[in-house]
């Protein structure tokens, strides 16, 4: 079997792992870089362009296979929902789905890439029970952009999906599994979700992520450049005991706006499915392994807070540091096909 490459192209780094796909795969290669264009995606032709340059040397340096290409998609430029409707057939739905993408997908129909999924549909003997339905959608020509970059270097991606798709998939939710919300906390967004029993039920998305982090740093601290910045906070993070606690009190304000909207999103949840409350909070992405935060989080939620273990399944060259930043890339890894 031929090696995968998987990819997440982050704004703040691009990442990427080689190696034998599968439910427990095996790990080559593990490269994180950078990102010098600073965006996730290409927007316009010209920051296409300077991907694809990039990406050029990117595979050439390091010598990436390039038969198993394997794409995360960002969050923050696809619309992920879950919507309930009183249970249809799947030919029903069908018929239903634009109407219901033009409802709930902030896009127009005419440049709407969409995808939808059966989440969960009631026995017929149930009455009253809505079905679950989750809508992925994106724009089309952001998706083309985004293909043809690769197309470009001769590569034809064999999955494209979002992070969160990934992240669930690397954490291998169990059905005895407590219902658990996820934070995946990367540079500039955060995703969440709640997964019950293996089900994916409720996705956001947050602005507030490290990027907001490293510049409260630098904002406090005179001559403090980003990389610097990204130093101090990985470093000390919220430890009180480190530089007198200085840099914790800097980046308590910031560190609170992002866990008021974990709590909110757990308020929500627990109003919407009161007999299926949130119990575990399960953290990931690189922000994640800010010292102190799973102690803070745990203070703040009260819930059992976990950071995730991306390569808990998997064999061979793993890596000792980082492995959080890396969740997305193993999730991709782990897809059977």
């Amino acid at each position: 079997m031929s090696a995968t490459t998987a990819i997440d192209i982050g704004s703040y780094s691009i990442k990427a792992i080689t190696g034998k796909a599968g439910k427990n795969p095996f790990i080559d290669k593990v490269i994180e870089v950078k990102n010098p264009s600073g965006f996730g995606y290409p927007k316009d032709d010209a920051q296409a362009e300077k991907l694809l340059n990039f990406l050029a040397d990117f595979f050439n340096d390091n010598k990436l296979p390039k038969n198993d290409v394997r794409l995360s998609l960002p969050e923050e430029a696809i619309s992920t929902q879950v919507i309930e409707l009183p249970p249809l057939s799947d030919a029903e739905l069908a018929s239903a789905i634009d109407w219901q993408a033009e409802q709930h997908i902030p896009i127009p129909l005419d440049q709407l890439s969409l995808e939808y999924q059966i989440l969960y549909r009631p026995p017929k003997k149930v009455k009253d029970e809505p079905m679950r339905v989750l809508l992925v959608g994106a724009k089309k020509d952001l998706i083309e952009r985004y293909t043809n970059v690769f197309l470009n270097l001769s590569i034809q991606p064999k999955i494209m999906e979002t992070q969160m798709f990934s992240v669930i998939r690397a954490l291998g939710f169990e059905e005895q599994d407590p219902t658990t919300l996820i934070a995946h906390i990367g540079h500039n967004s955060t995703q969440m979700s709640v997964v019950s029993k293996t089900e994916f039920k409720l996705v956001a998305n947050h602005h507030t992520a490290g990027a907001l982090l490293t510049k409260t740093l630098q904002q406090s601290i005179q001559n403090l450049n980003e990389d610097q910045a990204n130093e101090y906070k990985h470093s000390y993070g919220l430890n009180t005991e480190q530089l007198q606690g200085k840099i914790a009190q800097t980046l308590l304000p910031a560190v609170e706006a992002f866990s008021n909207e974990i709590q909110k999103t757990i308020r929500y949840y627990n109003s919407k499915y009161p007999q299926d409350i949130v119990s575990r909070v399960v953290i990931t992405g690189g922000t994640s392994q800010l010292p102190g935060l799973i102690e803070y989080l745990t203070q703040i939620t009260n819930c059992e807070v976990l950071a995730a273990s991306p390569f808990g399944a998997a064999k061979g060259n793993i890596p000792n540091q980082n492995q959080q930043a890396m969740i997305v890339c193993t999730g991709l890894l782990m897809r059977k096909n």
